[in-house]
Parts: C-alpha cells; structure tokens; sequence
C-alpha cells in the first residue's frame, strides 16, 4: 500500500515539473514578441529617416559634389563627316590640343590614311587633361573596305589600317528601258556607278537624251566584291556592256593592250571618238544651232552652239582630250571654257556657275574629265549649258558632226583581243543560264 503511495506521489511531481517547463517557455515567447516588435518599429523608424534624407536638400547637394570629384575624365564622341570636312577641322571641334593635332595629323599624312568622305562616322575618346583634351583612339572610315584605327601610346601613336577581305564575283545584269536608263538598270540591281560608267562609255556612240526609246535594252557584264555576309562593298571593272537602240545592237568588249585599257566592238574598232556626242548627262537639248529670237536682245540672231538644260551645279565634261585654252569669265558668255582638242577641233562651254578644281589656262585635261558645272552666268535666263564645236576656227552644229572614228586595233593586237573576246562570251553564256 506505501509503496502505490510513493509512486503516485513521484507522479504528481512529475507533473508539476512539465508545467514548469510550459510556463519558461511562454516566458521565452513573450520576451521575442516583444523584441521583434521593437526591432520592426526601430527598423521602420530607420527607413523613414533614410528616404527622408534621400529626398532632403543636403543629401541633393552631397550627390552633386561626389559626382562631380570622381567624373570620368574620358569622353566618346561620334561625328557624321559633311562635305568639305578634313580630319583636322572634325578634330578641332573638340577642343584638342593643337600641338596633339598637328602631330597626329602628320603621322597619318605619312601613312597617306587621310582621306574621309561625307556619311563617314568618326569615333573619337579623349581625356581632360588641363583645359584641353588629348585622343586616346580614334577610327574612321577611308573607304567601303578600308579603315583607320588610332590607339594613344604614352605619348606616340599607333596607327593601323584594316582592309576587308573581299571576294571577287562576275555578274550580268540586263533590263529594258520603260522610261529611263537609271530608273531601269537601278531596277534591275545595277549600283549608281556602273550605270554612270555605262553611260561614259556609251556616250560616244548614243545620245541618252535624244536616241533613247521606250522597248530599248541593255546588259552589263560587271565585277562585284562581297564580303563574307555576301554583302557587295564595292564594284570592279566592266567586262562586257550592250545596247540595242536605234535599231541596233551595240555590243562593247573591255580589253587591255601594252597597259592601254579600252572598249572596242565585235570588229576590232575603239569606241573612244574625237568628242563626245554629248558633254553633259541628264540634260534636256533647250536650244538648237541656228537662227533664233534671243531671248534676251529680243531680236533674231544665228544661235553658234547647243543649248542643254540642267539644274545648277550639273557637271560638264571635257568633250575630249586637250588643252585649256581659256578658263575665265569671257563677254555674255559668263564663266567660259575653250578647249583645243587638236589642229582641227576646239570646244567651248559657257555660262558656268564654277569651274572644276585646277581648271585653268595651260592645263591638259582628258575626255570625260569634269572641268566645270552648270549655272546663269552672263546674258542666260536661266541654268544651261551652252555648247559650242568649232571646226577649223568656223562653228558648226554639233548635233550634226560626223565624229571621226577610234582608232582599230590591227596584227597582234587584234589575234589577242579575238582570243579575249571568245572568253568573254563563253562566260558570259555561263553566266547568262545561270541567272
């Protein structure tokens, strides 16, 4: 009977001692409640007083001054090059060190890397130094494939050019003309300056203003350079190049003879004539030679030349090879040009707005070469280019000239342009089924 007694009582505080523990516990609980509550609110507090210093006046003020000591003082610059830009005017846009420029500007005239076109974007980093900057790099563009590449070296420079590899492709391109040349060979894919140098080469033998109709056709045979997306950089030389018009087929064979590069025809017969048929393109014939009412004295007068209409600043070429015998502003005719091609024949061009560069008494200048642009100047009522042939020292209409022949290629240098001329036109039916 003790002994159950004993046990029940051992029991009992058993008991007793859990309840102990329950009520530590609660203690325990209590006292983090009532901490993390504190450490919430202290946090709060905190947070508050931090975002109101953010937005306050002197954190502003502290900002300012710490952005201010550690700015950066290096700088980028990206600059679109404009028409008559040189690598020294972009330079001093940005306040750099003269000393600095002359120097770079040296090296690069050494390397001959000076050459920038209008589009071309310049990048240049420099850093403050004083009051004024020094270039830390700078790149730029000579041309499609070719750049410039400048890195600061203490107080050299390295500078390095970098040519894209490109891959060489023929390609043939034909179209027929609805309205135009350009339009119709744009059309077709021709880049802008094949279609130009088509048009040289033909100006011997079509008027693109007055010959061209509607139905007419042409094809180029041409090289492009791609680069490894396949995209065209730049163009080659013109293989091969036809026209029909008037009735007639002209088929045109580039070949070089003794270093002599040329166009000849399927007999042998350079396409190069004494004079062009036309010294201008794109050009509208507002004026024939012959009697007419002037249309500034108001009376009837002989008209000694052609008249071709164009916008100002048209360029005007050299009709042939020559000599300059006058470049200056000469009686009604306003800025003048008289060209003498040979014992027979000289040219003249009036009304100019300028000259082309270096165009002046005593320069021999080539066919095709520009040598000055269209304008007003002088008794003209509006922008045109009067042109004037003069054959044995009498004037004569050139609309009606018979141009004499190039000259024919004969012996060895016939076989050889045969044999070139058999290989054009077996590539050219390769490429022709191709297409």
């Amino acid at each position: 009977m003790l002994s159950v007694k004993i046990t029940n009582f051992l029991n009992f505080l058993n008991q007793k001692k859990y309840l102990f523990y329950f009520f530590i516990i609660g203690i325990c609980f209590t006292v983090y409640a009532v901490l993390l509550n504190q450490i919430k609110t202290y946090t709060k507090l905190k947070e508050d007083n931090f975002n109101y210093f953010l937005k306050s006046e002197e954190f502003a003020n502290i900002k300012s001054f710490v952005f201010d000591n550690i700015k950066s003082p290096y700088k980028e610059y990206n600059y679109i090059v404009k028409n008559n830009d040189t690598l020294e005017k972009v330079l001093k846009k940005y306040n750099i060190d003269k000393a600095e420029i002359n120097n770079l500007i040296g090296e690069i005239v050494k390397k001959k890397l000076t050459n920038i076109s209008a589009g071309a974007q310049i990048q240049i980093i420099t850093k403050e130094v004083k009051n004024s900057k020094q270039i830390i790099s700078l790149f730029f563009p000579i041309d499609t494939i070719t750049s410039v590449e400048i890195k600061r070296n203490k107080n050299k420079f390295d500078i390095s050019k970098t040519v894209l590899k490109l891959n060489k492709k023929e390609i043939v391109l034909s179209n027929t003309i609805k309205n135009n040349l350009y339009s119709s060979a744009i059309k077709a894919g021709i880049e802008p300056n094949i279609i130009v140098e088509f048009a040289n080469i033909f100006g011997f033998e079509v008027d693109f203003q007055r010959d061209i109709r509607k139905g007419d056709t042409f094809e180029i045979y041409y090289e492009q350079f791609l680069d490894d997306d396949n995209i065209v950089r730049r163009t080659g030389k013109i293989i091969y190049a036809s026209m029909y018009v008037n009735n007639k087929e002209i088929s045109l064979y580039n070949f070089k003879y003794n270093n002599e590069a040329g166009f000849y025809d399927v007999d042998g017969k350079s396409v190069i004539k004494t004079l062009m048929k036309t010294p201008i393109n794109g050009a509208r014939l507002s004026s024939s030679f012959g009697m007419r009412k002037h249309p500034i004295l108001g009376f009837n007068k002989l008209h000694q030349g052609t008249d071709f209409a164009a916008p100002t600043g048209t360029p005007i070429m050299a009709s042939g090879n020559g000599v300059v015998k006058m470049a200056q502003r000469y009686k009604g005719y306003g800025n003048y040009i008289l060209l003498s091609h040979n014992s027979t024949f000289k040219t003249a061009y009036a009304h100019l707005s300028k000259f082309g560069r270096g165009i002046r008494k005593g320069v021999r200048v080539t066919q095709g070469q520009i040598i000055g642009y269209v304008g007003s100047t002088g008794m003209s009522t509006g922008p045109h280019l009067h042109y004037e042939i003069i054959k044995n020292g009498k004037k004569i209409n050139s609309q009606r000239l018979k141009l004499p022949t190039g000259k024919i290629l004969n012996n060895e240098a016939r076989n050889k342009f045969e044999v070139e001329r058999i290989k054009i036109d077996v590539r050219l039916a390769k490429l022709r089924k191709s297409n």
